[in-house]
């Protein structure tokens, strides 16, 4: 009966001190939103997301001096 005591006291701490845990974690960012489209860079192959690429005519560039050669 001791036993089932103390395990009960255990079980209690153990649950007290990840709650407590869990409250001081750090929020996540803002910024952090849904995936986005990858997208290839006409001129070299770089992917990156849509949201980033730089776009001409209907394609993307990953920088303006790739977006400049195209023309």
């Amino acid at each position: 009966m001791k036993y089932l005591v103390v395990l009960a006291v255990l079980a209690v701490a153990y649950t007290l001190w990840r709650s407590q845990r869990a409250a001081a974690r750090p929020p996540q960012r803002p910024g952090a939103g849904a995936p986005q489209d990858m997208v290839a860079c006409a001129h070299c192959g770089v992917h990156l997301p849509r949201g980033e690429a730089l776009m001409q005519r209907g394609r993307s560039y990953c920088c303006q001096a790739h977006r400049d050669l195209a023309d």
